[in-house]
């Protein structure tokens, strides 16, 4: 569907375009770079957790459309596009898989198009709307999805940005419009391993970006998934959710780390 494209301001730097320096990706600038090198500094684990919760998403998608079944994804907080977005690995699988994506970013926006690619046998759609209005998600996933069927639904770093305990009854809110056999994938940060530099990292992300977040433990996190079933091996630093070996790959490492970012997978009963 047609967009209109927001100008972008070059000079300010942006969580989205930050984050797909971390990944690798091109669609940043100086700015951008600046500051996720000073972020860097405070705490050099950041780019490692990027691309751990990136190899998590290729993970799980892999997993439900090729062992689950799943034909139905819906993304929120997808960010900008760089490599193995959910479209492409569900597709690779599955090409009649339907991927919405749900972003209010208008840097996310302006590159909108560049998700919007599908195989002829399946769609994806994008969304623009924010997690805190879940009946706005919901409204517009209808028109490519189907409720009465499963979906993945996939939160993966974007709770975080809704530091208070709201953020439990968003998704509980999202979840309670999917029918059983939906599966939840979610992951967010944490201070497990490393807490003054994911304090640090906190405090240098939300003064310099446009999109403050938080950092909660893994009791916390756990709380959303509440009234699942979680899936082995639970709830788990990212990097240690069903590894594969892929030692030739710079995304999946060999000898998986624990870092400070912790998901899993849990389906609606």
């Amino acid at each position: 569907m047609p967009h209109d494209v927001p100008l972008i301001n070059s000079s300010v730097p942006h969580s989205a375009r930050i984050w797909n320096y971390w990944l690798g990706g091109k669609d940043c600038y100086e700015i951008d770079r600046e500051v996720g090198d000073q972020i860097r500094e405070v705490n050099p684990e950041i780019v490692q957790i990027a691309r751990a919760q990136r190899a998590f998403l290729k993970r799980t998608v892999t997993y439900l459309a090729g062992e689950v079944g799943i034909r139905q994804f819906l993304d929120v907080g997808t960010g900008l596009p760089t490599f193995d977005n959910t479209h492409e690995v569900a597709q690779r699988i599955t090409p009649e898989a339907r991927i919405v994506y749900v972003d209010h970013d208008p840097i996310v926006l302006a590159h909108a198009t560049a998700l919007l690619t599908s195989t002829p046998e399946g769609a994806t759609d994008y969304i623009d709307a924010d997690l805190r209005d879940p009946a706005a998600i919901l409204e517009g996933a209808a028109r490519t999805l189907d409720f009465e069927q499963p979906v993945a639904l996939m939160l993966l770093g974007i709770a975080a940005h809704v530091p208070d305990d709201s953020a439990y009854g968003i998704v509980e809110r999202l979840l309670d419009a999917l029918p059983s056999g939906s599966h939840l994938v979610f992951c967010d940060s944490t201070e497990v391993f490393h807490p003054k530099a994911m304090r640090a990292m906190v405090e240098q992300w939300n003064q310099a970006s446009d999109n403050p977040r938080t950092n909660r433990s893994p009791d916390q996190l756990a709380r959303f998934f509440g009234g699942l079933e979680l899936l082995d091996p639970g709830l788990v630093s990212v990097a240690q959710w069903r590894p594969v070996d892929e030692p030739d790959s710079p995304r999946e490492p060999a000898e998986p780390q624990e870092v400070d970012s912790f998901g899993g997978v849990a389906r609606k009963p």
